[in-house]
């Protein structure tokens, strides 16, 4: 930073400014590098000592609230870009559904003699009760001598084995909609004077759950029908003690899980396309995606000579790939794999493909899809991971961060009424604002980096009914994690399954404003008069039209 610096050609204010201007960029970038090395220090300090057999430096938590520049880890922008909302309290007595009535009648000794009666006051309160409905079943039995064979009557549809369709449901319910774990299960059932094992628990979860996995099926599917966009996220999950990964995806109908071993492109294809086997296939829009990473045109030409526009499955494509193209480097071999599967992804035409992804800037959800859009709010976080140590710097970095997310409102605002003028003019403000220099040698590094995502952080001027941000994927997410935290997760493939499964209905179900106490009643009792939760979502869509912008030209 200093190397072309001569303090004797400093003749003017402008030379002094831009050597002050140095030296604090020098100061933060010290200061920086200071803390990165003392952490790095405490670090290799901890792994001495537990090689020596004894403990690091216990973490511990300061009791005050750090101060503003001081290392943290906390980015949200909550403060920042909320705007509150005047509040409006909204009755509940209108969703209360009246079970029984009493009337309560006043003590006639009480009264006064020109007491008249003039109606009732209503008051309403609410109760539950629990209590069990334990059923003996006596079925009748005959035998028919002539055909040696013995008639017993069936039990009612939705009875099997020991416990009836109630108790089933609310085992169902409270281990996946209220994260209560087996052994809590339990205590509450044998409280109301239920008695029942935890493997008898396990095997009504699989066994109810399992019967639902086509049901999950139609969900996805009816969701990435409802909408040419989708949202899409991942976060860390364990199997069998084992580091996986759970993708959610999802949009204002559903949320469904995967959980997988991997996070990679191949991987968030595979979920995109259904949970299918992946294909592959070689094609126009193959060699553009080799292209388009410098893949080597030598390379390129030998596989043009692989049959084209012919799907493989992933045992074929390799091992053709093996045998005429043996030179092909690690990376190189993943390359013309995802290559090949994104092109049979968008030539295939039995499963609905998404148009645009919201996503945040992992390299995985990039180039699977025509378009991506990324999270306002996850780029906002590098402006807030920044730390400051001069006074100067965090007041540019307050500044520009207002004018960060006044710019966010304006681009909601124009998502509710979007007009030609107004992208315009959008459009133009975002140069403007991104090509800020403020002479903070981060910050001003941070904004070039906003700059250069432009196509993707203004996809909403396009379609304005993708959001901006991708909260609802991220709270997917976080509905997954209390779920883990107490059961620790599943420990098969099998189980594994079962958690996705569970877990997709209770947070579509939702979404949907359908209750999955009574959902999960009506397809454990077998009645199944409730409608499908992937027919509700085909409706919800029809009646939204949150496609709008695909259909007709941009506003």
């Amino acid at each position: 930073m200093l190397e072309d610096f001569d303090p004797n050609q400093i003749q003017d204010d402008e030379g002094a400014r831009r050597a002050i201007v140095m030296l604090l960029n020098l100061v933060e970038e010290l200061k920086s590098e200071n803390q990165e090395l003392r952490e790095q220090n405490q670090r290799l300090r901890d792994e001495i000592n537990r090689l020596k057999g004894e403990q690091g430096k216990p973490n511990i938590k300061a009791n005050k609230k750090k101060k503003s520049g001081s290392s943290s880890t906390d980015y949200s922008s909550e403060k920042e870009r909320h705007r509150p909302k005047k509040r409006r309290k909204q009755s509940k007595k209108e969703k209360i559904e009246i079970d029984r009535e009493q009337v309560l009648k006043v003590d006639p000794e009480t009264l006064p003699e020109d007491a008249r009666f003039k109606g009732y006051e209503d008051v309403v309160v609410q109760d539950i009760k629990i209590e069990t409905d334990n059923v003996l079943f006596r079925k009748e039995k005959y035998h028919s001598a002539s055909q040696h064979k013995v008639y017993i009557a069936d039990l009612p549809v939705g009875y099997e084995g020991q416990f009836g369709p109630g108790i089933k449901s609310w085992i169902v319910v409270m281990y996946f909609a209220m994260n209560v774990t087996e052994p809590k299960i339990i205590t509450f059932l044998e409280t109301v004077g239920i008695y029942i094992s935890t493997g008898q628990i396990s095997e009504i979860l699989h066994g109810q759950v399992g019967g639902l996995h086509t049901e999950k099926e139609e969900i996805y599917e009816a969701g990435l029908r409802s909408t040419p966009w989708q949202q899409i996220d991942d976060t860390a999950a364990r199997v069998n003690g084992q580091n996986q990964y759970t993708h959610v995806v999802c949009n204002p109908f559903y949320t469904a899980y995967f959980t997988k071993p991997h996070k990679d492109r191949l991987t968030v294809l595979q979920v995109l396309w259904g949970d299918r086997p992946l294909m592959f296939c070689l094609n126009d829009l193959a060699f553009a995606y080799l292209e388009s990473y410098s893949f080597s045109k030598v390379k390129r030409n030998k596989l043009a000579q692989l049959p084209r526009e012919q799907m493989f499955i992933r045992a074929e494509f390799e091992a053709l790939l093996e045998d005429r193209l043996p030179e092909l480097g690690p990376r190189q071999f993943k390359q013309v794999l995802e290559a090949a599967a994104i092109a049979a992804y968008h030539t295939q035409d039995e499963f609905p493909i998404v148009d645009l992804l919201l996503a945040d800037d992992a390299r995985q959800f990039k180039q699977i899809v025509e378009s991506l859009a990324l999270c306002w709010i996850h780029d906002g976080r590098h402006y807030k991971k920044l730390m400051p140590s001069v006074e100067y710097h965090r007041r540019l970095l307050d500044e520009f961060l207002t004018k960060f997310w006044s710019f966010y409102h304006e681009l909601h605002a124009y998502r509710l009424d979007p007009t030609e003028a107004e992208r315009e003019r959008l459009d133009a403000k975002f140069d403007e604002l991104f090509s800020t220099v403020t002479n903070y040698q981060n910050l001003d590094a941070r904004i070039a980096k906003t700059k250069a995502k432009k196509e993707e952080l203004l996809q909403v001027l396009e379609h304005p009914e993708i959001p901006l941000h991708n909260n609802d994927s991220e709270l997917g997410a976080r509905k997954q994690k209390p779920k883990l935290n107490i059961s620790f997760g599943p420990r098969t493939d099998a189980g594994v399954k079962i958690w996705d499964t569970g877990l997709t209905i209770v947070a579509t179900a939702r979404k949907l404003g359908v209750n999955v106490l009574d959902y999960f009643r009506d397809r454990i009792s077998k009645v199944n008069q409730m409608p499908s939760l992937s027919s509700s979502i085909e409706q919800r869509a029809a009646d939204s039209h949150l496609d709008l912008s695909w259909q007709s030209e941009p506003p």
